[in-house]
């Protein structure tokens, strides 16, 4: 399992992870932060970015705030390879 840091820009034109701010992980999402919506479509995002299941995905903390903390089960060394990647691009 990897915890990881993401900052979340809701209402983007598009929904796409990639970047780095402040050391987080930039995560665009389309939906607003209304009802948790933008942290719904986050895990998704996330998910499809690291090629798991969605179930694989957890937001651990601040679930109402732009800088959320994530954690991703599965083999560590190559999700923590893809995210020195994701943080890269």
């Amino acid at each position: 399992m990897i915890r990881f840091e993401v900052h979340v820009h809701p209402g983007s034109r598009t929904s796409v992870a990639g970047g780095s701010h402040g050391g987080a992980l930039r995560v665009h999402v389309r939906a607003r932060a209304i009802d948790g919506a933008a942290t719904s479509e986050v895990l998704v995002v996330v998910a499809r970015a690291f090629g798991v299941r969605l179930s694989s995905v957890t937001c651990v903390r601040a679930t109402k705030s732009h800088t959320k903390t994530i954690t991703i089960e599965g083999d560590d060394e190559a999700l923590s390879a893809h995210l020195a990647h994701l943080l890269a691009t």
